[in-house]
């Protein structure tokens, strides 16, 4: 079970042929698609963290560093997927509440390990002074900020999802059109009582590199409503094969829009490269970023359970986020950064390869730790049966 996102088991329900079936079991495309926002993200933080864009090549920063870009996007609509299909069917079941707690447990596991992070990426680096500010919301990291966004989530989130389950499929297809425009609006209109932190956190602000809940709600939503889908559509190929199409069809039409408004697209690709427009989110940036989600999407949407298999070490790294997270930061930062000094001391090309290491580190361990809890867990019940 990834640690910051929901589980992707799906609920057990009917499949008696003359009732509505959804699918059984471990979704696999939600895995390979958060493994591919993981892996995106990984390739962007081993890179960028052992040397500054300024230094990257020309090809490094397009296509390279672009298309990590579409990994912020497509973790957070994969975690509305999750949560739609583990959660949202789960609702008015008797033991809810239980269910409830441990997202709610799952929210204060992530904010710790983002505080201990936090302390990890700013280490050697920063006086105690910078860390303690961070640790208290003054100010914020950047390489695990994403962290604290999850955190948060989780901690408000689980109270929505019964709510969201009542409501009219009209107004549930409806609702991130006025939750991007109450984004828009606050961030125009409204100074947070003169508290930045408080709109970093909230709504994103300029001077700081947060993900806001309201800025990045509407892409909760629209993976809410994915999910709900793909719940349904998921048993058979063909409507499996419908839904990754339309995927692929608003991917389409995202790239489109981009690629109309960017006129020379060169040098807003190299913009974009260097996170400009990301936050607060801008049109370009997130026409960009969620075309690139979309078509990841659609990709393993449509490849199912044998692109899952075929794609392993991705999807494996997806299926624990909150693992691939505390490994691959741990790694950057106090192995090859500190340990080895290699910052600002490497090649581009060197510091691919050692992201490319990284990930196959990330997967090996990931693989390792699943394959130790599954034997612990199957210890006692061997035990028993001896008995």
């Amino acid at each position: 079970m990834s640690a910051t996102e929901a589980p992707t088991k799906a609920p057990v329900q009917s499949t008696d042929v003359n009732t509505s079936t959804v699918y059984t079991g471990r979704i696999g495309a939600i895995d390979l698609a958060r493994g591919f926002a993981v892996c995106l993200m990984i390739l962007s933080h081993g890179t960028n963290g052992l040397m500054p864009l300024d230094d990257f090549p020309a090809w490094g920063q397009v296509p390279v560093h672009a298309i990590t870009k579409f990994s912020s996007s497509l973790f957070v609509i994969v975690f509305g997927i999750a949560l739609a299909v583990a959660f949202v069917p789960k609702t008015t079941a008797p033991d809810w509440p239980q269910r409830r707690n441990r997202l709610l447990w799952r929210g204060l596991l992530v904010l710790f390990w983002y505080k201990v992070l936090t302390v990890v990426e700013m280490y050697g680096r920063h006086d105690t002074a910078a860390i303690v500010d961070t640790l208290l919301y003054r100010d914020f990291p950047s390489f695990v900020e994403i962290l604290g966004f999850y955190a948060i989530a989780l901690l408000w989130i689980p109270w929505l999802l019964p709510l969201w389950a009542k409501t009219p499929a009209v107004l549930r297809w409806l609702s991130p059109v006025p939750v991007a425009f109450a984004s828009w609006w606050l961030l125009h209109h409204f100074d947070f009582w003169g508290v930045p932190q408080l709109q970093a956190l909230i709504n994103e602000h300029p001077d700081y590199y947060t993900w806001g809940q309201l800025a990045r709600g509407p892409l909760i939503l629209v993976g809410l409503l994915i999910g709900g889908v793909l719940l349904q559509a998921y048993r058979e190929p063909r409507t499996r094969w419908a839904l990754a199409g339309a995927l692929a069809l608003v991917s389409a039409a995202l790239f489109a829009w981009f690629a109309i408004r960017a006129g020379d697209l060169r040098p807003l690709l190299v913009e974009i490269a260097r996170n400009a427009g990301k936050h607060p989110p801008q049109l370009m940036f997130m026409l960009f970023s969620t075309g690139g989600a979309f078509a990841l999407l659609a990709l393993a949407v449509a490849g199912g359970e044998r692109l899952a298999k075929w794609l392993r070490p991705i999807a494996v790294i997806g299926s624990d986020a909150l693992m691939a997270f505390i490994v691959h930061i741990s790694v950057i930062f106090l192995l090859l950064r500190e340990a080895l000094g290699l910052y600002q001391a490497v090649t581009y090309e060197r510091a691919l390869l050692l992201t490319l290491l990284l990930l196959a580190a990330t997967a090996t361990w990931i693989w390792l730790w699943g394959t130790m809890k599954r034997a612990l867990k199957r210890a006692p019940d061997t035990e028993v049966q001896r008995k």
